[in-house]
């Protein structure tokens, strides 16, 4: 029988990141019924009535109408593997204009299998060799970091403040490397309400982000999951919107607005490149050749899920996200009001909590470290979970912070949990 070592197998294999997502899981199935503020997903209400026949339909309408197929023909589209780079790049392209006013053709786009794949072929595409470095927020996005470990991709972790990441910091990081011999390629943003922080980039950040860019010569990698949650009239531009250099590769999902099932994402690559004999490509060509070689092409019926449900709202992401990000204020202004209520009489010494203004994520410090043992108190003895925060640091830290999602409950769920988690925190925490 074949036998082999942990050291015969890649590395990231061993990365604690992959090793806390593991944990939370299990630790998940053993207490069904713990109230959970874990899970960063959708809330089940927000696709309760999905009519998928319905959408293919509108879309094998679109398929004959605009698109020029016959019956038979736009039926094939949804059978066969279709091209690499996607089916519904003009639909997406239609809706980010509208919507965020961001101008590009539909060749610039690939269609990808969630954004998480869209963050590897991007990083793929843009990562030469070891000399050329990631740059990150820390905390980060757990999907960003596990990426560059499967590629084997340098990081350097940049702090972030209550306005994203510090840009002092990154131009610093960004001279370090150059004397290194080294250089930072790329660097990955969540401008609203990121995961885990929970934090927003102001405009004038994001505007000096962008010239700093210009001025260090690397490229953007945008993620702007959670920006569709800011209550209406205090929507910020996308850096996307605001980028006049083509410095930005926008990475985009429509797990939050449309569901999660579909695993439909994009990415906006614009920028210009010039091959050996003078020939000129798109990034986004690069992306669809390198798309071949891990998923082929991403679901033809699941892109006509999501095509169809924009052809249902005018080709409009906003339209079809309205409803949720109504739901989602609501629970987070439900969480933060049961937090202050629940906490009246007071908690022990150090315990604090941001007040994020959308998105899906609250941010808890404690006095003693937040980590896998106090989880599993909490789970066992008070039926309450949470995500610690340490895994999200690339540099190190987080040890005594901890994350509260509210985007998967019902606010009398929520009530409950933070009842449990109070009595938790009061009995428990000793500093």
């Amino acid at each position: 029988m074949a036998s082999l070592t942990s050291a015969d197998l890649h590395t990231s294999l061993r990365n604690p990141v992959f090793g806390s997502v593991e944990f939370l899981n299990e630790v998940m199935c053993r207490y069904p019924d713990a109230v959970s503020f874990a899970p960063g997903a959708p809330h089940p209400d927000s696709f309760a009535d999905l009519d998928t026949n319905r959408y293919l339909q509108r879309f094998l309408e679109h398929a004959v109408t605009r698109l020029g197929h016959g019956p038979a023909g736009a039926r094939r589209l949804l059978y066969e593997y279709g091209p690499s780079r996607g089916l519904i790049n003009d639909l997406v392209a239609d809706a980010l204009c509208r919507d965020q006013g961001i101008d590009v053709t539909q060749d610039a786009l690939v269609v990808t299998v969630g954004a998480q794949e869209g963050m590897l072929l991007a990083l793929r595409a843009l990562i030469r060799s070891a000399d050329d470095l990631l740059a990150v927020a820390d905390p980060c996005f757990v999907g960003i970091v596990g990426a560059a470990h499967l590629l084997c991709v340098g990081m350097v972790a940049v702090p972030e403040s209550g306005h994203g990441v510090d840009l002092d910091a990154l131009r610093a990081a960004c001279r370090t490397a150059r004397r290194a011999g080294k250089r930072v390629r790329a660097c990955y943003v969540a401008p609203d309400f990121s995961n885990p922080s929970g934090n927003r980039m102001p405009l004038g950040c994001r505007k000096r982000l962008l010239q700093l860019a210009d001025e260090e010569d690397f490229l953007i990698l945008e993620d702007n999951a959670y920006g569709f949650t800011a209550a209406p009239g205090t929507e910020l531009p996308m850096l996307k919107a605001l980028d006049t250099t083509r410095r930005v590769v926008h990475i985009g999902t429509f797990a939050k607005v449309c569901f999660p099932g579909a695993r439909v994402g994009y990415v906006v690559a614009d920028q210009t490149i010039h091959g050996p004999n003078g020939e000129k490509r798109l990034l986004a060509d690069e992306l669809a050749r390198l798309k071949t070689m891990v998923t082929v092409n991403t679901s033809p019926v699941c892109q006509a899920l999501i095509g169809g449900m924009l052809l249902e709202h005018g080709g409009s992401l906003a339209e079809t996200s309205r409803r949720r990000a109504a739901l989602y204020r609501r629970n987070l202004a439900h969480l933060l009001d049961a937090l202050d209520r629940g906490t009246e009489s007071g908690l022990p010494p150090g315990i604090e909590w941001n007040r994020p203004e959308g998105g899906f994520f609250v941010r808890m410090r404690l006095p003693v470290p937040a980590d896998e043992a106090l989880l599993e108190i909490s789970a066992s003895v008070y039926g309450v979970l949470w995500t610690p925060m340490a895994p999200f640091h690339l540099a190190g830290g987080g040890e005594h912070t901890l994350r509260l999602s509210c985007s998967y409950l019902n606010p009398d769920q929520i009530e409950t949990g933070v009842e449990r988690l109070v009595a938790f925190l009061r009995a428990e925490i000793r500093p």
